[in-house]
């Protein structure tokens, strides 16, 4: 699952769920349409992350990997995580989060 968020050049606060309007999309088609778009894809899946590493952006990625978890506790962590996630995300094409860390590549 994949979902796309504004760049900071867009911000507005909104978030689209790639489930919820593109469940049959491919990632490639997910990737074109966050490109064309100018969007940050937020995804707990590799694929994403393996491809910007060999992309310039747009789009710009974040990975979650938090692992298992009772959501009760993943709500907590990503509010806890989410402000240092998002202004890294605008600075950098790669921001991957992990339960104790969150680490950034240019």
């Amino acid at each position: 699952m994949a979902a796309t968020f504004p760049s900071a050049e867009q911000s507005s606060g909104s978030c689209i769920a790639g489930r919820t309007i593109y469940e049959d999309w491919s990632d490639s088609e997910i990737w074109a349409y966050a490109r064309a778009q100018n969007l940050i894809i937020l995804s707990k899946d590799a694929d994403f992350s393996d491809r910007i590493l060999v992309s310039k952006p747009p789009p710009r990625v974040i990975h979650i990997r938090f692992g298992n978890m009772k959501m009760r506790d993943f709500h907590g962590l990503i509010r806890h995580q989410w402000p240092d996630i998002v202004a890294l995300a605008h600075q950098h094409r790669l921001v991957t989060a992990y339960r104790n860390r969150i680490e950034a590549i240019d």
